[in-house]
């Protein structure tokens, strides 16, 4: 799409230091390191100090350009510094940004506008609560609601899942790397695979009429004998972000909230990531048959990195009175006028269309270049959220984590920024803007051919030698 081009500092990367990072980022990383907490953690993997950005291009304080897949970790749906956007921005800031749980137009319209977008048969079965600022705060309030709700406090949770940081959100999210030395959580969460089809059926040997962890699930709940009383609610991605980009198998989302209501228990889908466009739809959920209960949104909906976030809750679950759930900062003003921006943004350019295309074909262009690494074990995805697998083996599907570690670093050296995720750390995590261009895919593309090439003579070298 042309009209899209005007949105993005450039369309390909420049690096014009001798090496990366540098001398002025060198400067600015030092002192972050002298001043700033210990626990920064994305400049140690993408070591640069950023000037500014726009579109999916950043640029750091030493003028470089970076073509940007992590896309401020799935926040910037419409790209960096939207001027669309921003003057939905510019003329709130002027007439109010702080106004708690208040009316106002501007909170009223967006309102309008999420419920809008939901299928027409079932908005009128829905209403919203905005939260604080993070998406931890919408999983906090999406686990209070339910146990509100059921009367009952346990929550099912997926290995793999990511939720946040808070102590709820953290409970329910499995990376052990989290939770270490940490041993006063929420209580009562037990955890549950997640349907993982790249590997699952080398493990289980499931067949088609078997979908993978389901009878594991519904065990759980129906089995006098689990070990599990009747929870409050689960609480699943319906694509798993974190744990790097998985989409479950058809009918699988279906059947969890099928036998979930069928045992009186409340679904909540965790769209933080998967939301706001990212796969195409404006929900995930949407994608599928699966209509859960309650669905927490964050990141994507500020648009352009404004913090934000929230519930879209059925109805019939409204369990909660008066200041039963309160926040200084939820539903800040100017957060909220970025997301109506955003949504009128996307509206106008078709963008969830857009995102379908464009992302289809980032898909195509990378499984071109599995055919030419046998490292690729798989690639998967929907819209412009895309996991790339790397393996050791294909068929013994052995994770390569040290070979994804070099590939990121070869591809920074030449521009390109992404995360790295997956249950065992080498999964390639692709979430650009969705307004990303042909020609930056193309570039990107470009780099990751020149970065593999390398990292595989590098290899072989090493493993002949």
């Amino acid at each position: 799409m042309d009209s899209l081009k005007k949105y993005h500092l450039s369309e390909d990367a420049r690096i014009v230091t001798p090496t990366l990072p540098g001398e002025k980022s060198k400067e600015l990383l030092k002192l972050q390191g002298e001043i700033e907490s210990s626990v920064v953690s994305y400049p140690r993997n993408m070591p640069i100090a950023i000037k500014r950005a726009k579109g999916s291009i950043i640029e750091d304080v030493d003028g470089n350009y970076f073509i940007d897949f992590f896309g401020g970790c799935g926040v910037l749906n419409v790209g960096h510094g939207n001027e669309y956007v921003l003057k939905y921005v510019k003329e709130q800031q002027s007439d109010l940004i702080h106004a708690l749980d208040f009316p106002t137009e501007n909170k009223l319209s967006l309102i309008k506008k999420i419920i809008g977008h939901l299928p027409e048969e079932i908005q009128k079965d829905y209403k919203v609560c905005f939260g604080g600022p993070t998406g931890s705060d919408a999983v906090e309030a999406a686990i209070k609601l339910a146990k509100i709700k059921t009367g009952r406090d346990g929550i099912i949770a997926f290995m793999g899942g990511y939720h946040g940081m808070t102590s709820g959100a953290l409970a329910v999210t499995s990376d052990i790397f989290f939770r270490n030395h940490i041993t006063s959580l929420m209580p009562n969460v037990h955890f549950v695979p997640y349907n993982y089809p790249y590997r699952d059926k080398s493990i289980t040997g499931d067949n088609e009429n078997n979908i993978s962890g389901i009878e594991y699930f519904k065990n759980v709940l129906t089995n006098g004998h689990s070990g599990i009383t009747k929870p409050a609610a689960i609480l699943i991605e319906p694509i798993q972000g974190e744990g790097g980009n998985i989409v479950p198998e058809d009918g699988y989302l279906e059947e969890l909230v099928r036998i979930a209501h069928e045992n009186d228990v409340l679904v909540i889908f965790d769209e933080i990531q998967s939301g706001f466009f990212r796969t195409g739809s404006f929900l995930e959920f949407m994608n599928t048959k699966a209509v859960p209960d309650i669905i927490t949104f964050s990141k994507g909906f500020g648009g352009i990195g404004f913090p934000i976030s929230g519930l879209i809750y059925k109805k019939e679950i409204e369990a909660w009175g008066p200041a039963a759930h309160i926040g200084t900062f939820r539903g800040n003003q100017v957060s909220i006028a970025a997301a109506r921006g955003a949504f009128d943004f996307i509206d106008e350019y078709n963008i969830g269309e857009y995102a379908k295309y464009i992302g289809a074909y980032l898909m195509d262009k990378l499984k071109e270049l599995q055919l030419d690494s046998p490292f690729i074990g798989d690639v998967r995805g929907r819209g412009m959220m895309i996991g790339v697998e790397l393996v050791k083996d294909r068929d013994t599907k052995e994770p390569f984590p040290e070979f994804v570690k070099k590939f990121r670093a070869e591809c920074f050296q030449r521009g390109l920024l992404f995360e790295v995720g997956g249950h065992h750390n080498n999964v390639l995590r692709f979430v650009p803007p969705l307004i990303t261009t042909k020609k930056i895919i193309d570039n990107a593309i470009a780099i990751m051919k020149a970065s593999i090439a390398v990292c595989q003579e590098d290899y072989l070298e090493s493993t002949f030698s």
